[in-house]
């Protein structure tokens, strides 16, 4: 596209923008800052909403994909983010107008549909959310696919029989986005919280945020015995690999684990012994859920599980910084959230 492209609402938008896009060069993706034509606007007179960029986290996803660390990307070249959150400015749906304060994560954005690391976003109305009343785009932001997939679990777990009283909650890989936004979210609605991590530094934040008590990753025993001290009550777990296994012989009767990350490698061998004989619960958390189920979810975070503190979790950088943050990500060497600036 060229020149300027006239949208519904009677909005227009200049003919290039700024954007981390992910694309192959000697044979392998990786994220560069670029200046990219708007194209993808067009689809606005399908049925689009088109959105300026506000904020935006730089989720472990996200880094992989820019760093080329896996193989994220079904579509390049593609701007990476699977998150965005802003504001309206043109739609051909009548569900949203200009000037609405918004947000979509998931449907394959940052993957094969341009995503959330640029400063306009054009997708299907049918993606796109209000912000929740009560939460402004930058707590919306700080939030983000991370926040959600922390109140999924949640959810999913209180679902499954757990609540406050029933004993400790265990969330391992403490440090990460997801991870600490669980902590904060679980002591929020009165959770008894461990946090379990390999950042001997970190102990005291993760005490700000609500930890009762932090522990070392040793404390992650070798695998070996299929049952050991029934433990924690519930667990959130980001890292997977053995340390699933080792979660899963230490939970107490009935007690659900929800998985949503593999840091620690993607092979479970652990013992069905956990399972049939102390009914163990292992739930898988996908956040790219069905839209009753996000506005479920959101209503919730805006709601009990709204942590406190975002301010510590959270921190805004620039697009100019995103590749540097990215590295650091995939190398451990970050902590929270990294939520993009636009504006």
């Amino acid at each position: 596209m060229t020149g300027k492209h006239s949208l519904a609402g009677g909005e227009s938008v200049t003919s290039s923008i700024r954007a981390i896009q992910v694309a192959e060069s000697d044979g392998r993706a990786r994220g560069a800052l670029v200046q990219i034509a708007t194209a993808e606007l067009d689809a606005v007179a399908a049925g689009g909403v088109a959105i300026r960029t506000v904020h935006s986290g730089v989720n472990y996803k996200d880094a992989l994909a820019v760093t080329g660390s896996a193989p994220i990307m079904r579509r390049l070249p593609c701007v990476a983010g699977i998150e965005a959150f802003g504001i309206v400015e043109a739609s051909a749906d009548a569900r949203f107008r200009p000037g609405d304060a918004v947000m979509v994560h998931g449907f394959g954005i940052g993957v094969e549909h341009d995503g959330g690391f640029a400063e306009r976003v054009c997708v299907p109305a049918d993606w796109v959310m209000p912000v929740p009343a009560g939460l402004g785009l930058f707590d919306a932001a700080a939030l983000g696919v991370a926040g959600y997939t922390a109140a999924l679990a949640i959810h999913r777990m209180e679902h499954n029989g757990l609540t406050p009283g029933a004993g400790p909650v265990v969330v391992t890989g403490a440090t990460g986005g997801v991870a600490s936004l669980g902590i904060a979210m679980l002591a929020a609605a009165g959770y008894e919280v461990v946090a379990i991590t390999g950042k001997d530094d970190a102990a005291a934040w993760l005490r700000s945020l609500g930890a009762a008590s932090v522990l070392p990753r040793s404390a992650v025993e070798a695998p070996g015995k299929p049952l050991r001290h029934a433990r924690w009550a519930g667990a959130l777990d980001s890292v997977g690999g053995e340390t699933l296994a080792w979660l899963a012989s230490t939970m107490r009767e009935g007690a659900p684990i929800a998985a949503f990350g593999n840091a620690g490698g993607h092979a479970f061998g652990g013992s069905v012994l956990p399972f049939i004989l102390r009914g163990v619960q292992l739930i898988g958390i996908n956040a790219n859920s069905p839209m009753p189920l996000r506005e479920t979810v959101w209503a919730r975070i805006a709601g009990g599980l709204r942590p406190r503190g975002l301010d510590a979790i959270a921190r805004v950088i620039r697009l100019d910084d995103v590749l540097d943050v990215c590295e650091r990500q995939v190398r451990g060497e970050t902590r929270g959230r990294s939520i993009i600036g636009f504006h």
